[in-house]
């Protein structure tokens, strides 16, 4: 007789996002925010992990509503005139919500500090192969500063035997900011291909500190999360529930679970996202699947992320 193994775990991660940003990150294709597909055989690369931190003179912020141009140039103490220099083709007068901005440095003309890219640790960097021979590679980044950050982006490359690069790409945080003492996990796909790598390198490119003042996120609490295995353990029934833990009405909440195996590894992703009226005193419901492209989950983690 079969055996069939039903495992219910409550886990519950408060996640207190506050303060200010620069980037409503850009969700690439590469990501998998939708649940993957398991595969039959999952098996582990050998990993070499490696941070580099860049120093990079721009950085990017994306439109968000009642965004002006002066506004945008104001906050990061800029001119107008540098930030349209820095992008053309937009217009003053019409700045359509997501339109990504690219934010130049070194032209400060008010006493406003300019957000700088701090660098990050990389706790893990792991890929799991699929039945087509294509790449799942996630790495874990740790906010170990004392403020919030945000634009988490880095650079994946995987190596062949020889240290050569076969192939490379950038990755984007799923939220757009990373709370305190938290982590979040970053992915990258590869479609499948005749050379095999042997190894992947982590390079964290940009991790922006808020400026104070910044009041484009709101304070937000996950609760009473139920995770529920199916019989293979490498699919969950996710349920759980987001509110506001201050004043104020949240238009957008997004939450992100991410599935480890026993060895504390980063296994699959889901990001879920409500655009129903959030509260303090109105919590949202959520109810996802997330599946592990590697081993059985053994845990899932949460953050969750509420704009006004």
């Amino acid at each position: 007789m079969p055996r069939i193994v039903g495992i219910l775990f409550l886990l519950l991660i408060l996640t207190a996002c506050a303060g200010n940003t620069t980037l409503v990150t850009e969700l690439p294709p590469a990501v998998p925010f939708l649940t993957v597909t398991p595969s039959n055989t999952p098996t582990v690369i050998p990993l070499t992990t490696g941070i580099i931190q860049s120093t990079p003179t721009t950085f990017t912020y994306t439109v968000v509503q009642g965004d002006t141009l002066i506004g945008i140039a104001n906050r990061y103490g800029i001119t107008p005139e540098a930030l349209l220099a820095a992008n053309p083709g937009v217009q003053a007068a019409a700045l359509p919500v997501g339109t990504t901005l690219i934010i130049p440095t070194g032209n400060t003309t008010t006493l406003q500090p300019v957000p700088t890219p701090v660098p990050l640790p990389v706790q893990q960097a792991r890929c799991w192969t699929e039945p087509d021979g294509g790449l799942w590679c996630f790495a874990l980044v740790l906010n170990q500063y004392t403020d919030t950050l945000e634009n988490l982006s880095a650079q994946f490359t995987l190596l062949d035997t020889d240290g050569h690069a076969l192939v490379s790409g950038t990755a984007f945080g799923l939220l757009d900011i990373l709370p305190t003492g938290l982590s979040m996990p970053l992915a990258f796909h590869v479609p499948p291909s005749e050379n095999i790598a042997a190894s992947v390198q982590v390079q964290v490119l940009t991790a922006i500190r808020l400026l104070p003042g910044d009041v484009r996120y709101l304070p937000v609490n996950v609760e009473n999360t139920l995770v529920t295995l199916d019989s293979s353990g490498r699919t969950a029934q996710i349920t759980g529930q987001v509110l506001l833990t201050g004043s104020g009405m949240a238009k957008t909440t997004w939450v992100l679970g991410t599935a480890f195996d026993a060895d504390g590894a980063v296994v699959g992703l889901h990001r879920w996202e409500s655009t129903l009226a959030l509260s303090s005193k109105s919590p949202i419901s959520f109810d996802f699947l997330l599946s592990s492209v590697g081993p059985a989950i053994d845990r899932v983690d949460f953050l969750a992320e509420a704009r006004p």
